[in-house]
């Protein structure tokens, strides 16, 4: 099977994705929970057929970003979306409307579907989570780590937590709090840029799909 990657650049963000899982799906009705902050339904993917073109906010439709569509959320909110059938999660920012087939929440950029792990089966079973803008820090030197997985489960990030420290240093889990989820993420810290992309390569080359970050 050849490995398939893919790209993102953005101010704080670098997206690195090695190889496409399968994964099982369901077809349960979207629903809401009371509130509105978390959803519940079913994201589809959309890809090479888009890219280029313009997307409802007037933007231009790059499938290598993290982005989505969604019926009726504004464009520029951001959302935590996790697959519920591994745990695995993805910031996306809304910035075009669908999807337009019936039963189906979300609609996600080719980058971040690779992310969550739900392009081989092309739908999932998906919990958003609608965050809050973060005010921007203050101007500093970039501190740098590669995100290897984030997770809704504990157990999950524990285990990839100790697979990883067979193989590298500074391996830790940081938790990302949302009004309704704990999310888990394991990631490894970088002493600068150039160290951080030798171990997201490594990664890479072990099948792992990562995440480059720079954060002020």
């Amino acid at each position: 099977m050849n490995t398939q990657r893919c790209f993102v650049f953005k101010k704080t963000l670098i997206l690195m994705l090695c190889g496409v899982g399968l994964l099982t799906s369901c077809s349960r009705r979207t629903r809401y929970f009371p509130g509105g902050n978390v959803r519940i339904g079913i994201a589809s993917w959309y890809g090479s057929d888009f890219h280029g073109k313009r997307t409802s906010n007037k933007e231009i439709y790059n499938m290598n970003d993290m982005t989505a569509a969604h019926k009726t959320l504004p464009f520029g909110t951001r959302c935590m979306v996790t697959n519920l059938n591994n745990g695995r999660s993805a910031v996306v920012r809304i910035n075009d409307r669908g999807p337009f087939v019936g039963g189906r929440i979300i609609d996600l950029s080719y980058a971040a579907a690779c992310l969550i792990d739900m392009v081989g089966t092309g739908i999932a079973p998906v919990r958003i989570d609608i965050l809050k803008d973060q005010p921007q820090a203050a101007l500093k030197s970039p501190v740098y780590s590669v995100q290897v997985g984030s997770f809704i489960y504990e157990d999950y990030a524990r285990e990839l937590e100790s697979r990883l420290r067979k193989k590298f240093k500074d391996v830790y889990i940081t938790e990302y709090k949302t009004p309704s989820q704990v999310y888990y993420r394991v990631r490894i810290k970088a002493k600068n840029l150039e160290i951080s992309q030798k171990i997201a390569q490594r990664l890479c080359e072990d099948g792992f799909k990562v995440l480059i970050l720079e954060e002020e």
